[in-house]
C-alpha cells in the first residue's frame, strides 16, 4: 500500500511537470502567475509599464548677491552682482520696482555670475530677480530688493567761474558744495584740474564747503582752465554722495594790473605789463585801512547803495555815514571794500590824503575806466598802508597767501 501511495504522488509530481514543461505562451505565464501568488519572487524585479528612472541627488545651487536683501541708502555707483555656488544662473533682470527699463548687465559664459554694467538712479526701490539652475536642469526664481541713497544724502557742488566764463588772469577756481566734505582727500582725487598752459595748481580748503584751486603764478593770459569733476557716487562723509559728474572750463583775457601805491596816493595801470593810465586815489584811513597784498576783482555795478550798517557801524558812532550811492564801483573784497568814484567831498584830496572806510575812491574817469576796462579776475594790488594783506577767505585774497603754505594745508 505504501507503495502505491509514493507511486501515486511520483505520478502527479510528474504529470504537473509535464504539464509546465508541455504549456506555452498564456500557460506558461498561467503557471508563472501560479507559481508568484504562491510567494514566488520571479516578477519581482519588472518594472511598471509607464514609470520613469529618477534623477540622481544634487546639490541645491547657492546665491551670493550684492547688495544685501533690503539693503537702503546704496550708492548709486555700486556695482549689483550675483555669484552662483553649485549650479548657473538661467536669467537676472535688474529693474526700478516702479517700473522703467531695466538696469544692462552681463552674464558670464559659464553661467556662474552676473554683473549689472549701468548706473542706477538715486532714490530708487529696485527689484533683482534670478532664476537658478542645479545640476539636473531644475530652476526656482529669487527677488532681492534695495534702495539707493535718499535724496537727503545726495550731495552736489556749484563751479565759479561758470563754465563758458572769460574772466581775468587771477581769478581763482572755486566749488561750492551743498554738504559738508569730511573726506576732503577723496573729494581731491575726484576732481582733475588742466590748464593750456600747462600749469599745475593745488586745493586749498576755505571751509568744509568751499574749496578753492590756482596754479603758484597768475593763469597765463589766453589760457584754457578746464574742470573735470567726477563726483558721482564719491563720499563726501556723513552718509552724504556726490551726485553728478560733470567736465566745465573758463578762460583768461589778456593781462591786466592796477597797482595802488598809499605812498604816493596813485594808481598805475599795466595792460599785458605796459603803464596805460594813472590816477590819483584816496584809501582807507588809520581807523579803517585798506589792506595790502593782491585783490581781484569780484563783481562791478554801475550804481550800488552803500550803507555804513554794513560794516557794522550804527548811527551815532564816531564814523557813521549817511547811505550813499557809489558809481562805477568793483567790489574787491567780502568785506566791503570797492573801487569806485570818490564822493563829492573827497575828490578834492585824491592823491593827497586818506579819507574813506577802506576802499579805493577816484576820480568818476578813472573809476569808469576801471569799471570798461577791467573785468572780474583781473588783479589789483595795493601796497605800503602799513596794513597787513587781505585774507585768503575775504574775497579772493588766495594770491597772498605764500605756495609754500597753501600746499601743505592739513585736509582733515
Amino acid at each position: 500500500m505504501a507503495q502505491d501511495i509514493r507511486r501515486r504522488k511520483s505520478w502527479i509530481a510528474g504529470s504537473v511537470l509535464a504539464g509546465v514543461l508541455l504549456l506555452g505562451g498564456g500557460g506558461a505565464l498561467t503557471a508563472c502567475s501560479f507559481v508568484a501568488e504562491e510567494g514566488s519572487n520571479a516578477g519581482s524585479t519588472a518594472s511598471a509599464p509607464n514609470s520613469k528612472p529618477s534623477k540622481p541627488a544634487v546639490p541645491e545651487p547657492v546665491a551670493v548677491v550684492t547688495p544685501e536683501a533690503d539693503a537702503v541708502e546704496v550708492n548709486p555707483i555700486s556695482v549689483p552682482a550675483i555669484t552662483v555656488q553649485q549650479g548657473t544662473l538661467e536669467s537676472a533682470k535688474l529693474a526700478p520696482v516702479s517700473g522703467g527699463d531695466p538696469v544692462p548687465g552681463e552674464l558670464s559664459a559659464d553661467g556662474t555670475t552676473w554683473t549689472a554694467t549701468g548706473t542706477l538712479a538715486f532714490n530708487t526701490p529696485y527689484a533683482l530677480t534670478f532664476s537658478l539652475a542645479d545640476a539636473n536642469g531644475d530652476t526656482r526664481t529669487e527677488t532681492r530688493k534695495f534702495t539707493t541713497v535718499s535724496t537727503a544724502n545726495e550731495a552736489n557742488a556749484v563751479m565759479y567761474p561758470q563754465s563758458g566764463s572769460v574772466v581775468g588772469t587771477g581769478q581763482p577756481l572755486e566749488l561750492s558744495f551743498s554738504e559738508p566734505v569730511l573726506n576732503k582727500q577723496a573729494v581731491e582725487e575726484a576732481i582733475t584740474v588742466t590748464s593750456t598752459s600747462g600749469q599745475v595748481g593745488a586745493f586749498y580748503w576755505i571751509s568744509d564747503t568751499k574749496v578753492r584751486y590756482r596754479a603758484e603764478e597768475f593763469w597765463a593770459p589766453q589760457s584754457t582752465i578746464t574742470v573735470d569733476m567726477k563726483l558721482l557716487g564719491v563720499d563726501f562723509g556723513n552718509g552724504m554722495i556726490g551726485n553728478f559728474n560733470e567736465t566745465a572750463s573758463f578762460s583768461t583775457h589778456n593781462n591786466r594790473l592796477a597797482v595802488v601805491d598809499n605812498a604816493d596816493k596813485m594808481m598805475r595801470v599795466y595792460i599785458d605789463g605796459q603803464l596805460t593810465r594813472t590816477f590819483p586815489v584816496t584809501l582807507g584811513t588809520q581807523d579803517w585801512p585798506s589792506t595790502i597784498g593782491y585783490h581781484v576783482i569780484m563783481d562791478q555795478h554801475e550804481s550800488i547803495p552803500f550803507r555804513a550798517e554794513s560794516i557794522g557801524l550804527k548811527p551815532g558812532d564816531e564814523h557813521y555815514y549817511e547811505p550813499v550811492t557809489a558809481h562805477n564801483a568793483s567790489r574787491i573784497s567780502n568785506g566791503g571794500a570797492f573801487i569806485h568814484e570818490a564822493l563829492p567831498s573827497a575828490q578834492p584830496v585824491l592823491g593827497v590824503s586818506n579819507v574813506s572806510h577802506g576802499c579805493i575812491g577816484m576820480s568818476p574817469e578813472g573809476a569808469k575806466y576801471i569799471y570798461d576796462n577791467f573785468d572780474a579776475g583781473d588783479v589789483v594790488q595795493v601796497l605800503n598802508t602799513g596794513y597787513g594783506p587781505m585774507y585768503v577767505w575775504d574775497g579772493f585774497g588766495d594770491w597772498n597767501l605764500p605756495w609754500a603754505e597753501w600746499i601743505s594745508q592739513p585736509k582733515q
